[in-house]
């Protein structure tokens, strides 16, 4: 039987070509507005799965808008009750149910302090619609798995797409428009990652690596892995990665490295060769067809596939890996325990 987990993640050309057509006038009259505001910093909201679409968003904004973007740290406005002067900032939510009260109690103090504030979220009868002068909906329908796949990459969409309308750049916004087919074509590693998923169940750790946009992939694998299979998952930089993780690599070693063409790829095929030397297994997901030649785990990625857009697609081998690890390892991806679909955290 097929989990609802998997369905979900087989949606997602559908709910990324959905979110593109259902968003454009949305896109153009946040992105109008925010070019009059012209914050001087923008301060992310988020939580989870979630967070790890805010790292992209913190990467992208500040890349393409060169405008220093932050993550909030939602224990201030809570726990300690000394949240940060947020004026002259955009203050920006993003969240699949709108509910976390920590994320709410960010998007409250800044109403209060009269910030602008965007949210960016699945569900439009949530509460944390209520704190927003704007709203970019994901529609994607309801997501019923506990583990977020959808809702994600439909996040990472809506950053991208803000991010392009915001300039109001024609080439960003062209090189968007094929994501979902390249989500459908990435699918079909399915079968490879089931083979992978078989050899390295019995391991209990595994390091996730990447850099710059990927950075944020890194995260959300790392995450899926652990809520779902049960396995000790560890994200890094490839930076970060030089300055101390990496002397866990030892022979057999499972490694899980990404690897797009572009600005950082010279640095993760330096890093994939040195960790091959380690002995490590390292599953490589790349466009680069060289690489193939590094590890027989070789999961390709579309050749066509800028860079800057590269964490929606690069993640979902991630979560087939996460659904794989989780059958070969005898538990139900619906049911992972000690979660529940929404969470609640102060």
């Amino acid at each position: 039987m097929t989990s609802q987990f998997e369905k979900e993640i087989y949606e997602q050309p559908h709910v990324l070509s959905n979110f593109l057509e259902q968003n454009r006038s949305e896109l153009r009259a946040i992105a109008s507005f925010l070019r009059r505001l012209d914050p001087k910093f923008i301060l992310i909201a988020a939580r989870g799965t979630s967070d790890n679409a805010a790292i992209y968003a913190k990467y992208l904004l500040s890349a393409y808008l060169r405008i220093p973007v932050g993550l909030a740290i939602p224990s201030l406005y809570t726990l300690y009750k000394q949240p940060p002067l947020m004026r002259q900032g955009l203050v920006i939510g993003i969240s699949q149910s709108g509910e976390s009260p920590d994320v709410l109690a960010v998007m409250d103090e800044a109403k209060s302090q009269k910030c602008s504030t965007l949210v960016i979220v699945n569900r439009i009868d949530s509460p944390m619609v209520q704190h927003a002068d704007m709203i970019l909906p994901l529609n994607c329908g309801e997501e019923k798995a506990v583990a977020a796949s959808k809702t994600h990459t439909a996040q990472l969409m809506a950053v991208a797409s803000l991010t392009a309308e915001w300039l109001d750049d024609p080439q960003l916004i062209q090189d968007i428009a094929p994501i979902p087919s390249y989500v459908r074509e990435v699918l079909g590693v399915h079968a490879k990652v089931r083979e992978i998923a078989a050899e390295i169940k019995s391991h209990d750790r595994i390091l996730i690596v990447g850099r710059g946009f990927t950075y944020c992939t890194t995260h959300e694998i790392a995450l899926k892995i652990k809520e779902l299979a049960y396995i000790s998952a560890d994200p890094y930089s490839a930076a970060d990665f030089k300055h101390g993780p990496i002397a866990l690599v030892e022979e057999g070693f499972p490694l899980i490295a990404l690897a797009p063409t572009g600005k950082t790829f010279d640095t993760m095929k330096a890093l994939i060769h040195e960790v091959k030397g380690l002995g490590a297994e390292t599953i490589i997901l790349s466009n680069d067809l060289a690489l193939s030649g590094e590890s027989h785990r070789f999961l390709p990625l579309p050749a066509e596939m800028p860079e800057w857009l590269s964490p929606i697609v690069a993640v979902v081998p991630g979560q087939l890996l996460a659904l794989s690890l989780t059958l070969a390892r005898g538990n139900d991806p619906d049911k992972p325990r000690s979660l529940k679909k929404v969470t609640r955290t102060i």
